[in-house]
């Protein structure tokens, strides 16, 4: 007869079977990329963390941000995917925690500085004691 048939997966065929992608390339137009929601999560819970630590809120936020970015950093390194958003969620937590922790202590001392003024009889009378004790050395 005259030339043989070659099937889809004979070694010798020099073109690609239809649907069916060559090795080792990009997956085929319209797959969604891979993505790493742990690493959204934990930009989110940052990012809430550090806009809200001047309220003391923050300190709990940056902590759980910090322990989500943590661990998208670590499935970052398995799948390749979402490296920089658990950095960034890693930062914007710890951030977080450092301005929530100064916020307090400035609280601490500021209650210490003018403990005194706290039985006022009014606003005036209050301002001008935090005045006095603040701006003594």
């Amino acid at each position: 007869m005259g030339e043989p048939l070659l099937n889809a997966y004979d070694t010798r065929s020099t073109t690609t079977p239809p649907n069916h992608a060559p090795p080792n390339h990009a997956p085929p137009i319209g797959t969604p990329p891979a993505s790493n929601g742990l690493a959204a999560a934990a930009v989110v819970v940052g990012t809430a963390g550090l806009l809200t630590s001047v309220a003391f809120v923050g300190g709990p936020l940056g902590v759980i941000g910090l322990v989500l970015g943590t661990a998208a950093l670590l499935k970052a390194r398995r799948t390749g995917t979402g490296r920089g958003a658990a950095a960034t969620a890693v930062v914007t937590s710890s951030l977080a925690i450092v301005v929530s922790g100064l916020v307090a202590v400035l609280f601490v001392w500021y209650a210490n500085r003018t403990q005194a003024c706290y039985q006022p009889d009014s606003l005036h009378q209050y301002t001008e004691c935090v005045r006095q004790h603040l701006s003594r050395n």
